[in-house]
């Protein structure tokens, strides 16, 4: 396949002022945990819908428009998938349709070898997103809770890293991991990504959803002591709890491979976090008025800094919108430089720069799920 470049600078930009990042200052290896900061002014008073569309301000580049006769198909095959795998009740159905899983998959991988790929990839997230609102999520109403979550996790795990025992206890844990829809889905997505990629792209994945699971557990321990991070924590939590797992296949969805010695070294490790966390802020603030709806103090960016610096959502939302760009802007340039030394590592950050895109293209037209607060 030929390479479509290295990514190039935003072509829709911030238009806030520079900041510098926040400094909450680092704490002492002793810092005791802080309980929750006085919070800002009430959200019903300072946040009204204004619908859907792009961020304004927000750095991010136009994504590949998705085919629409493609999204159908994957999310025809996805349904398909779930109700063979007995994955969730009947009545979750409208709910499936409404997130447009295929859409988001084809957004997110333009460069994709065909639709069994863009399956492969659709069946992670789906299995993802069935594991964060069964076992972690509690403003989703599915049963998620931080109590217990360690215990939950760790068998999801297992059902990606399987058990190696006597024949019995094997037997037992199959018997386990097939008997729950989270733990199934996880099971049997992995086997068929695995079925086109190579066994170190599979073993990458897997150590990327560890990962996964440890932000999970940070940010489950922080809601059950009531603890509100400082700034810099939050960004390291949401650094594991990230879209990392996503951006780990995009050269096996795209049919091909980025060496493990290459794909190790900090430097590209560095491109593909910037890429993660860029996305992952996008998340919060797209996200931002359903959550705040749902549930007033669940942890976001924005809520954050306005706890920790005592101000209004507005400008805290603004801040993070600025954080975000200056991420994105680092991922920009530092792709750019590593693309130049390397074809291969162009064609890995091509492939997750169209990721970033498409991720945001999804977030910024889902107007079924997500609106913007009417700071503007």
């Amino acid at each position: 396949m030929a390479s479509a470049g290295p990514p190039s600078p935003a072509v829709t930009s911030a238009g806030l002022p520079s900041a510098d990042l926040p400094s909450p200052g680092l704490p002492s290896v002793c810092a005791p945990a802080r309980r929750r900061l006085p919070g800002p002014p009430s959200p019903a008073r300072s946040r009204r819908a204004r619908g859907g569309g792009a961020i304004p301000g927000l750095r991010y580049r136009p994504a590949v428009p998705a085919d629409p006769a493609k999204a159908a198909e994957v999310d025809r095959r996805l349904e398909a998938w779930a109700e063979r795998m007995d994955l969730f009740p009947r009545e979750w159905r409208g709910q499936f349709a409404r997130f447009g899983l295929g859409r988001a998959i084809v957004l997110a991988h333009p460069g994709a070898a065909g639709p069994e790929h863009l399956t492969a990839a659709g069946k992670l997230l789906l299995a993802e997103h069935l594991v964060d609102n069964l076992y972690c999520e509690v403003d989703e109403g599915k049963g998620g809770s931080p109590r217990g979550l360690g215990g939950r996790l760790l068998m999801a795990q297992s059902a990606l890293d399987p058990l190696h025992s006597t024949p019995e206890v094997e037997n037992r844990w199959r018997h386990g991991v097939r008997g729950d829809g989270p733990l199934r889905s996880y099971h049997f997505a992995l086997r068929d990504y695995a079925a086109l990629a190579t066994p170190s792209q599979t073993d990458r994945l897997v150590h990327d959803l560890a990962r996964l699971h440890l932000g999970y557990l940070g940010e489950a321990a922080w809601a059950e002591t009531d603890h509100m991070p400082r700034i810099w924590e939050y960004l390291v939590m949401r650094q594991f709890n990230n879209f990392r797992p996503c951006l780990a296949i995009v050269d096996a969805v795209d049919g091909w491979e980025l060496p493990e010695a290459v794909y190790a070294r900090p430097e590209v490790q560095r491109i593909t976090a910037l890429a993660g966390n860029a996305s992952t802020i996008v998340n919060d603030l797209y996200s931002f008025t359903k959550e705040m709806s749902n549930d007033p103090d669940h942890l976001n960016l924005p809520m954050v800094i306005a706890a920790n610096e005592r101000c209004g959502l507005k400008a805290a939302y603004l801040e993070a919108v600025e954080i975000h760009n200056r991420i994105m802007e680092a991922f920009e340039e530092e792709s750019a430089a590593l693309s130049a030394t390397s074809p291969l590592i162009e064609r890995y950050a091509t492939a997750l720069a169209a990721w970033v895109a498409g991720n945001h293209e999804w977030h910024a037209t889902n107007t079924d799920r997500y609106s913007l607060p009417d700071y503007w």
